[in-house]
């Protein structure tokens, strides 16, 4: 009987290798791909040449062939245009949440299972996939702290009964320790965070370059200017630092302030000040470009909300609108909604899908 085949996707980091490394201790017919997304300045943001040769190093290791594809041109229409649309508009988007439903689970899904006629693709995500009742469900990664499912909810039920992730059942201690002994160079090779393409250069900057800004009025509770903003694409909603206001005192205590609102049409920074202010809270949410994983869900009993990647869950309740768009309260109020963000719902384990904030409702 012939082996199964897999195509992995490499990113030169320790997960993926990992990932590689296990299927082909399950008997798998093992290749890797390694994908280049972004074209521009590669050596000062993405280090993509250094991404790639450690995926090859890591390949050769394993004697496995690796392929090259590159979807900069899908990146730049599909994830990188939204991106700046989103924050052109006021919200603040999460690219990485596109990027792996539009790049890696449509374009290199795609590749993989029809120009190299895999059976399966697989990526070094901390997520499970399980099998109930013959029904593919995606479950949170074992390692609490590494759980990647809120940046996978887009996906649908048929792409998981083609997709493997060998290390949601371990975590990341165990993964580098894996590496270690395997001697692979990339056994401590720090994780990658923050948005590739920016790298380590000023987001302020980054965003100056594609996106035209202008000053305007910082304003408090009370409609009282305090300052002047540098562009509402550089704020966000809870965003406590660099607002520029901190040596205020006056009528105002020594409580930190935070951003509340953006009106993008006045162009118009509204602050508040202290943690618990409660304009920065929200008993619920309005969120669009609704998907449920499994199936069209019409009618929720009991699940919990995530608005942030390192949010801790809270229960919701959830009214229906239409197809793609729901209404969200919270049994707590929770502090930032930020439009453009992704609310990820689960009952329990299982993620059960999300969508796009697309405004609060305030408490």
């Amino acid at each position: 009987m012939s082996k199964k085949k897999v195509i992995v996707a490499m990113s030169g980091g320790v997960d993926s290798s990992i990932s590689a490394w296990l299927l082909k201790k399950q008997n798998y017919q093992v290749e890797g791909l390694f994908m280049k997304n972004w074209e521009e300045d590669d050596n000062k943001n993405c280090n993509i040449k250094k991404d790639l040769y450690d995926a090859q190093k890591i390949c050769n290791q394993l004697n496995i062939h690796l392929h090259k594809v590159n979807f900069s041109f899908e990146y730049w229409e599909h994830v990188f245009k939204n991106f700046l649309y989103e924050y052109k508009i006021g919200n603040t988007p999460n690219p990485d949440i596109l990027c792996n439903k539009i790049i890696k689970f449509k374009y290199f899904m795609n590749f993989a299972l029809k120009n190299l006629k895999a059976d399966y693709i697989s990526t070094g995500h901390y997520v499970r996939c399980k099998k109930i009742r013959h029904k593919f469900y995606l479950l949170k990664g074992i390692d609490k702290n590494k759980d990647q499912s809120y940046f996978l909810y887009t996906i649908k039920e048929q792409q998981l009964q083609k997709i493997l992730f060998p290390i949601g059942g371990l975590n990341k201690i165990e993964v580098r320790k894996i590496a270690k002994k395997l001697n692979f160079i990339n056994a401590n090779k720090k994780d990658s965070t923050g948005i590739c393409f920016i790298g380590k250069k000023n987001f302020f900057e980054f965003l100056n370059k594609y996106l035209s800004t202008k000053k305007g009025d910082i304003i408090d509770l009370n409609g009282k200017i305090i300052g002047k903003h540098k562009g509402l694409i550089h704020y966000t909603i809870g965003q406590r630092k660099r607002i520029g206001v901190g040596g205020i005192l006056n009528n105002y205590n020594h409580k930190p302030w935070y951003v509340i609102k953006k009106d993008m049409k006045k162009n118009i920074l509204t602050v508040a000040q202290g943690k618990n202010n409660s304009n920065l809270f929200s008993i619920g949410l309005i969120a669009k470009n609704i998907n449920w994983i499994n199936y069209p869900i019409k009618k929720i009993n009991i699940c919990s909300i995530k608005t942030r990647y390192r949010q801790k869950e809270i229960n919701c309740k959830i009214k229906f609108l239409n197809e793609k768009k729901i209404q969200v309260y919270f049994n707590t109020p929770i502090s930032s909604i930020t439009p453009g963000q992704s609310a990820v719902f689960y009952s329990g384990s299982i993620c059960l899908g999300g969508g796009i904030i697309e405004k609060k409702i305030h408490v």
